[in-house]
């Protein structure tokens, strides 16, 4: 194993970002223990190695030379969404196959990696993708939709094709935004043929994926898509809006450092049937308020309109 001298090195090559120190030590590392005659050790050590250094130079050739996936660092943990049971249940369960996915491979098994995120807007989705990508330790990928589609035939499968090899080339956690724009109904649109083409390939691609990329679908309404589809997921994920319960907890989250009374049940019906992230607005903008006019506290009246505020625009938008 490695002694004290090399493991100090190599967290120190971590923390300060080197990662060209890092990848020599993990190298050095990988001879000692060859030397030794730890010989699987070191094929191992090199083959992380070799393939992180793979993985990095793909998101940096792919993010130069193509629009069609925008590359973010995910920064959210499960701990910061609130969820219900069930769903957080869910999002484990997917967590942990993947983790473990060289050991239900072994067994000819492998873990969940095809997902289908259907809800109203603002209940989670994004933010799933972003959780599922630092828990897992990989780049988010996001495809919107309306980049992949044009009106001129062939065009958006051959983009489809683009961005599904590089879905097998470099593993990460992929999300279809607004995945209705190429799932939808096959037959409901005018232009039949091509509608046909596009989701007949994404059928098709999506099949063949052996990478250890997850592929995630982001829709409003799921059924608004068309049938075929739902075989082609592992599993469908459903976002509601927030209970009672968890309007408590999103208020209490975001609120708790600025309103001193702690108490939110008077809140829960001035904010039901919004979304998760319309009461993070509601909140937030609290929170802006009482930065830039100096105050203490957050008052139980500012609270009540700010709500307000946030049904107004919410019934404006969906009138």
């Amino acid at each position: 194993m490695a002694n004290a001298d090399q493991i100090k090195s190599l967290i120190k090559s971590h923390y300060s970002h080197d990662e060209n120190r890092f990848d020599t030590l993990v190298k050095q590392l990988a001879a000692y223990e060859a030397r030794k005659g730890n010989t699987n050790l070191a094929k191992d050590l090199k083959n992380i190695a070799d393939e992180s250094r793979k993985t990095e130079n793909n998101i940096i050739q792919f993010s130069k030379s193509n629009d069609l996936i925008e590359f973010k660092e995910p920064k959210i943990n499960l701990s910061d969404m609130v969820l219900n049971e069930k769903l957080s249940s869910k999002l484990t369960k997917i967590i942990n196959e993947n983790k473990n996915s060289g050991k239900l491979r072994k067994h000819g098994l492998k873990p969940n990696q095809t997902i289908l995120l259907a809800g109203d807007p603002g209940t989670g989705k994004t933010m799933t993708a972003s959780v599922l990508a630092k828990a897992l330790n990989m780049p988010l990928g996001i495809i919107y939709t309306d980049k992949l589609t044009t009106k001129y035939m062939g065009e958006t499968t051959a983009k489809l094709r683009k961005v599904f090899d590089t879905i097998e080339h470099m593993n990460a956690v992929y999300l279809f935004d607004e995945f209705d724009a190429i799932g939808g109904e096959r037959y409901r649109d005018s232009d039949v043929g091509e509608i046909r083409r596009v989701l007949n390939t994404f059928l098709q691609l999506v099949e063949n994926v052996h990478s250890r990329s997850l592929i995630l679908a982001a829709t409003n309404s799921v059924t608004s898509l068309d049938k075929a589809l739902y075989r082609r997921f592992d599993d469908i994920l459903f976002y509601d809006k927030p209970s009672h319960d968890e309007i408590k907890q999103l208020m209490s989250k975001r609120l708790n450092n600025y309103y001193p009374e702690k108490n939110y049940d008077d809140f829960v019906e001035m904010a039901q049937g919004l979304s998760h992230s319309e009461i993070v607005t509601a909140c937030d903008n609290l929170i802006k308020d009482c930065i830039i006019n100096d105050l203490e506290n957050i008052s139980k009246e500012m609270v009540i309109q700010s709500l307000a505020d946030r049904q107004s625009v919410y019934h404006e938008v969906n009138s």
